[in-house]
């Protein structure tokens, strides 16, 4: 194997790293803290990814001088909007459902049908896409035949900045210490005089804001479609479970692992046949280490 194709092959991998990073990082924080198992959390990351489309649009249409700054708002705009509609879903439906994980599963799964078909009802059933950005146009040339595209680099970044910003969000803030205090033990967290209430709303608000920065960063890849988040959500998943719930360390290990193994055994074999060999690994490396490979020692109360 030539050294261009090795690099190629390792940037594809991490292209794909980026997006499932962005989209684990808020599932494992829900997850993690609330025992919410969101499959609506796909359709999220598509709700980020319409909305930087119509943030293009809007701009291309009011404004076009301010079409190179268009894809900083559109992340800004993607955040914001799956912040709010992650507060109002974890306000209307998902505090109704805590401690039932089956009727918490099937009632985002609903969710997720329904989104999906609004998707259709509202952009269409075609795939949509986003103009680049000038300053992201073409591509760094590493070598004679190695072109790495400026887009995939920026991607790399903002994953890089997001995920520090998490970071210090969560071990440096006051809110950060409160969402991790009941992580670790609900009940005596309570107890402490903290509002379990207003962590929980946070916390599943700030984790569908991360899957709608995970939908920004995805227009920048392909075109976003009504069923664009039902592509990553089995492999998000299996980004949480596989690096450990409650383990950042974890999630971005994890996502790194098998974000590499896809881009390697697709080009060596199909599609379905990387994934379902990915699939057996995990298997068999969880049943030696069940709580994932980074799994937190904490006390649940």
């Amino acid at each position: 194997m030539s050294f261009d194709i090795f690099v190629m092959q390792a940037f594809n991998g991490l292209s794909l790293f980026t997006v499932l990073v962005l989209m684990a990082l808020g599932l494992a924080i829900v997850f993690g803290l609330m025992g919410v198992i969101n499959m609506a959390h796909g359709e999220i990351m598509a709700l980020g990814a319409y909305m930087t489309y119509l943030t293009a649009t809007a701009v291309t249409a009011a404004a076009p001088a301010l079409m190179p700054a268009y894809l900083p708002i559109g992340i800004v705009v993607s955040f914001a909007v799956t912040f709010a509609f992650g507060y109002l879903l974890e306000r209307t439906m998902i505090r109704f459902l805590y401690d039932r994980p089956l009727d918490t599963m099937l009632a985002t799964w609903g969710l997720s049908l329904v989104m999906q078909q609004a998707f259709r009802v509202i952009f269409g059933p075609k795939e949509v896409g986003v103009p680049t950005v000038s300053w992201l146009d073409g591509a760094w040339n590493m070598t004679e035949g190695i072109q790495i595209p400026l887009s995939r680099i920026f991607i790399v970044f903002l994953t890089l900045a997001v995920g520090a910003g998490v970071w210090w969000l969560l071990y440096r803030t006051r809110m950060g210490l409160r969402v991790r205090a009941v992580m670790q033990n609900r009940a005596m967290s309570g107890a402490a005089g903290i509002d379990t209430d207003r962590v929980d709303r946070f916390t599943f608000a700030f984790g569908c804001g991360l899957a709608g920065i995970a939908g920004s960063a995805f227009t920048m890849l392909a075109s976003t479609g009504p069923v664009t988040g039902q592509q990553y959500i089995v492999d998000t998943f299996i980004v949480v479970v596989f690096g450990g719930i409650e383990s950042l360390l974890g999630t971005f290990f994890s996502a790194f692992l098998i974000a590499q193994m896809q881009s390697w055994l697709e080009f060596t074999l199909s599609g379905s046949m990387a994934k379902a060999t990915i699939l057996l690994l995990i298997i068999v490396l969880l049943y030696f280490r069940p709580n994932g490979l980074f799994a937190s020692k904490v006390r649940r109360g």
